[in-house]
């Protein structure tokens, strides 16, 4: 097959959802297809005048025979090109809905669903990376189910973390300083924990929303806790194995979750987990592999946190839950397979 990506640049972004695409693209390329990645200009995903001609630009630039699929982040840039998205049986690849993601203003959020329920009926296939994704699609976006592929992200095979080696418990959170991640849930959860001996790594990126940055700063500050806490920023694939390889537990708080990427790596290296069940990261992480409360409640997550740091013993038995787990995930070697599987269904729909 010759496929176009259409995605918003920079494609080297450090993002799981960025690590998705990648992957697949790379995947696809190993499996003989031709694939074009073309990185959309503009402000996503709330298209300003730039996104909206970007996106007309890319797809009057394909030929015909290219089997065009576009990265949901940019999405909501195509509301204009429906039609045509619908003559050339164009394909979604959806990690989550861009009108859940927290932090826009409601009527932002109102707008990004309006696009999106408008766009996805006329996908000739829509891949979603989980079966909560595809779910919600289906449910709230108008998308055909019989017009939904789920493609989940796969791990690759890594080392058992070691873990800190003590005194106290090493927590490790990943995932970029937005609203919906939870950090400050996280962070209020930890605040109520300071008889504990804990301390906290939070690796993520601070580009997509600077004031929530500095607003988490300022709250580890005001908690009293900043002394335990560092921030990270982001960092490369070397720099992430190996903060996973010297935690102990991997906390997320999460607001909603396409899949957990983050997640699977920690079980993939025997992490233990404490989480929040937004989204499919619940199904990712099993009962026994770690703690776990309902989104955005701190005072919940925080007597989760306290079994898990303060029982050692209770710690390890999870950690092996997690390392069986972890070995179980998909690997990203059949992902491409998959993701062709779907692109293909969509040609047989439309022979």
């Amino acid at each position: 097959m010759r496929i176009a990506l259409l995605v918003p640049g920079p494609f080297d972004a450090i993002s799981g959802g960025y690590i998705y695409d990648r992957r697949i693209v790379a995947g696809l390329c190993a499996r003989g297809h031709a694939v074009e990645v073309v990185a959309l200009a503009g402000r996503h995903p709330l298209p300003d005048a730039a996104a909206e001609e970007a996106a007309r630009a890319a797809l009057a630039r394909l030929g015909e025979g290219t089997r065009v699929v576009i990265d949901g982040l940019g999405l909501p840039a195509f509301l204009p090109l429906r039609e045509e998205l619908a003559r050339r049986r164009a394909v979604a690849l959806i990690h989550h809905p861009t009108a859940l993601e927290t932090g826009f203003a409601e009527a932002d959020r109102a707008a990004l669903k309006a696009r999106e329920r408008a766009l996805l009926p006329a996908l000739a296939r829509i891949v979603a990376v989980s079966r909560p994704v595809a779910a919600r699609l289906a449910e709230e976006f108008g998308a055909d189910p019989a017009r939904l592929s789920v493609v989940e992200p796969g791990t690759d095979p890594a080392p058992r973390a070691q873990g800190s080696g003590g005194p106290g418990c090493a927590i490790l959170s990943v995932g970029a300083l937005v609203p919906r991640k939870g950090h400050d849930v996280l962070l209020r959860a930890l605040g109520r924990l300071t008889d504990l001996d804990w301390t906290l790594t939070i690796a993520g990126g601070e580009g997509r929303d600077p004031t929530h940055a500095r607003g988490l700063r300022a709250l580890a500050e005001e908690l009293g806790i900043a002394a335990r806490v560092t921030f990270a920023g982001e960092v490369d694939a070397e720099a992430l194995a190996a903060l996973y390889a010297r935690a102990d537990l991997f906390a997320l708080a999460t607001r909603w979750e396409g899949y957990g990427m983050a997640a699977a790596e920690a079980l993939a290296r025997g992490l233990p987990c404490a989480i929040t069940t937004g989204g499919a990261i619940g199904e990712v992480v099993p009962v026994e592999a770690g703690v776990r409360s309902a989104p955005g409640d701190h005072a919940a997550f925080s007597r989760a946190l306290r079994r898990v740091i303060f029982d050692e013993r209770l710690r390890a038995a999870m950690a092996e839950a997690a390392w069986q787990a972890g070995q179980r995930l998909p690997r990203w070697e059949d992902r491409a397979g998959a993701f062709a599987d779907a692109l293909l269904a969509a040609e047989r729909e439309a022979g």
